[in-house]
């Protein structure tokens, strides 16, 4: 799992990613086909973000992200000339008659979702604490296919978010740098978002989603 770098001087957080997902290759002629190696190394950089907010609460938020990038990374490594794309690996992965990659990448789009909905909502309204940007993001992406005993877990996340006031210095000296690398980055994310929503929703890469799987495991 990726962790915390130090910011270069003059610098912010974006820097401090191996990969950013800016940098995640999209082949327009091919259906918008997105690399598997990068969408998941800039999906594992992300993580990082959940610890310099600075709470042991986050922890299942990080975990739950990194364990879906761990299921599309062994299907990956199982097939990796049927797993270029991302796509590739979704209908590839279902010709097997398996969806735990699938599976997977749904519930890791939800995750990136969250986060990027979060910190979107919160550069748009400048005068909201980042508890109420995440409790808002939580009811639009994950809440709805969580159980209830997972619930509570997300729950407590969103009332260990630190005061915007602590978190936007922890990502850089300069406060209006910070916010524009973080809205390309959050921008990039938006459109493979999109992008993968889409794909998802097709026939062709349906499969029975077993809800909070990651999470039966857990608990």
């Amino acid at each position: 799992m990726a962790t915390v770098k130090a910011i270069p001087p003059g610098g912010t957080f974006i820097d401090t990613l191996d990969k950013s997902f800016v940098d995640v290759p999209v082949n327009k002629e091919k259906d918008n086909a997105i690399a598997t190696t990068e969408f998941l190394q800039a999906a594992e950089s992300l993580t990082t973000l959940f610890d310099v907010m600075g709470s042991v609460a986050f922890n299942p938020v990080k975990n739950d992200i990194g364990g879906n990038i761990k299921k599309l990374r062994e299907r990956q490594l199982a097939a990796p000339a049927e797993s270029e794309t991302l796509q590739d690996l979704v209908i590839n992965e279902l010709k097997t008659k398996k969806h735990t990659a699938t599976e997977g990448l749904v519930w890791l789009v939800r995750g990136l979702d969250f986060t990027c909905i979060a910190l979107s909502q919160n550069l748009a309204t400048s005068t909201d604490e980042l508890s109420v940007s995440f409790r808002n993001a939580y009811g639009e992406t994950l809440k709805p296919h969580h159980s209830f005993m997972v619930k509570p877990i997300f729950s407590a996340a969103m009332s260990a978010c630190p005061y915007r006031k602590d978190f936007y210095v922890k990502l850089g000296d300069d406060n209006s740098k910070v916010e524009a690398a973080l809205r390309v980055w959050l921008s990039a994310l938006e459109n493979l978002i999109a992008i993968l929503k889409g794909f998802l929703d097709r026939k062709e890469a349906k499969c029975e989603q077993a809800s909070d799987e990651f999470w039966d495991d857990m608990i």
